[in-house]
């Protein structure tokens, strides 16, 4: 929220600078160009209520006109209220100078034509001017609902981690706890491990990548205290994990996948896992034998972690992801890559 909050001030400071500029140059460059000779002084200084009368005008166009009128009631409208607003600063502006202003200080020039010329000069302006806003308004309002349908997406795929994985992992507990009690204790403390990551990481939006790893560490942990030595477990991992941030438990499903159908009714199931880290970017590789699940394996839950890891890197490393998933040769393989932003 910070950071878009800071990413909408040059947006704010924008307007103040344009007018700024703009009105300076408005009302000073006559003094400029004019403004050594007394009676030119004289004359100008007259005119200043006239030339800042045309401030309202350029506002009513921007702030009223364009968002109000022609958004809401189309073009045919709002060209009939340019006109109107035309009109109405034109015979503000003459009335100004033949009713206020001194006859000898205008010295005979109060015909309508520069009455009416400054008034469309300024009306275009704000009309440019007014569109461009109302565009990028339009654009930044377009751009908030994005984010707030991804936010909202996010959180939907993250809220399914937690009981998908859970559920692994309990049914893992309980297997550990029938086959070998006197590991349970341990086991119960890489749970926790696991699940006070599990739980609280996706709040906190990217962590670093060695947080991420460690908690792989803990899940291989404990599906090699489950499994033993009837499935070799091979885990390699190179490069540095400085400066590197990751989304939370994107790459867990991947290995939990390999886990889940990598070892049934498979002959010396073979599990391999590499993490390599590069200054900017991270390769992920899962290898493992194809077995073939008891239809006792199947349930609801089953490709839920891969769809939803899908579609997250889809939402947050846009074009800055490869991910390969194929079988070759009785081997089930994932490539990941994900290149720094």
């Amino acid at each position: 929220m910070q950071g878009q909050a800071v990413s909408n001030i040059p947006g704010k400071v924008f307007p103040w600078i344009f007018h700024i500029v703009l009105w300076t140059i408005w009302v000073g460059l006559p003094f400029l160009n004019g403004g050594d000779k007394p009676e030119a002084m004289t004359f100008l200084l007259w005119l200043l209520p006239l030339s800042l009368l045309k401030i309202p005008c350029f506002l009513i166009n921007t702030e009223w006109m364009i968002p109000a009128v022609f958004r809401r009631r189309g073009i045919g409208a709002y060209l009939i209220a340019l006109i109107l607003l035309i009109a109405a600063f034109s015979v503000l502006g003459q009335i100004y100078k033949v009713e206020i202003v001194p006859y000898e200080v205008l010295n005979g020039r109060t015909d309508w034509f520069w009455s009416i010329v400054p008034v469309l000069f300024v009306t275009a302006i704000s009309t440019g001017y007014g569109f461009i806003v109302y565009l990028l308004r339009q654009e930044q309002g377009r751009q908030e609902e994005a984010r707030e349908r991804l936010t909202s997406e996010l959180s939907f795929l993250r809220s399914q981690i937690s009981p998908h994985f859970l559920f692994n992992i309990l049914n893992s507990i309980v297997y550990l706890i029938r086959s070998d009690s006197s590991e349970a204790e341990s086991v119960t403390l890489k749970l926790s491990e696991l699940m006070r990551y599990m739980l609280y990481s996706p709040q906190q939006g990217q962590v670093p990548m060695e947080e991420e790893i460690r908690y792989l560490e803990n899940y291989i942990a404990l599906q090699r205290t489950r499994f033993g030595e009837d499935v070799d477990i091979q885990f390699s991992k190179s490069g540095s994990c400085d400066a590197l941030l990751i989304e939370p438990m994107i790459l867990i499903p991947f290995v939990e996948n390999a886990f889940k159908h990598g070892v049934g009714l498979v002959r010396n199931p073979v599990i391999e896992i590499a993490v390599q880290l590069e200054p900017h970017q991270l390769n992920f590789h899962v290898r493992n034998q194809v077995g073939q699940d008891p239809p006792e394996s199947k349930d609801g839950s089953s490709g839920i972690g891969l769809r939803n890891v899908r579609r997250r890197l889809e939402l947050l490393y846009p074009n800055r992801y490869e991910l390969a998933i194929r079988e070759e040769d009785d081997w089930f393989l994932v490539d990941l890559v994900i290149k720094k932003n």
